[in-house]
């Protein structure tokens, strides 16, 4: 993944899901995607976690574990 400016940009290269080879729209929206969901959940799982872990943790999880891959696979270029 690499940084561009101001606005993150990743590609994910060896895919056989379009002719070249390399992605880049699906990756950065599902990064987009991740990091908007991590700013709700992650505090809220913080807050499970004290009262039951296991909860805490999947609902801390749940943005890199669902969110990510699912909208980084719904774009294929």
């Amino acid at each position: 993944m690499a940084v561009g400016v101001g606005v993150p940009i990743c590609v994910e290269c060896g895919t056989r899901s379009n002719p070249c080879r390399c992605r880049v729209i699906g990756p950065t929206i599902g990064f987009l995607a991740f990091a908007a969901a991590a700013v709700v959940e992650w505090p809220i799982g913080a807050v499970v976690y004290i009262f039951k872990h296991m909860k805490g943790r999947r609902i801390m999880g749940h943005p890199a574990r669902v969110v990510y891959p699912k909208v980084s696979r719904a774009v294929p270029i």
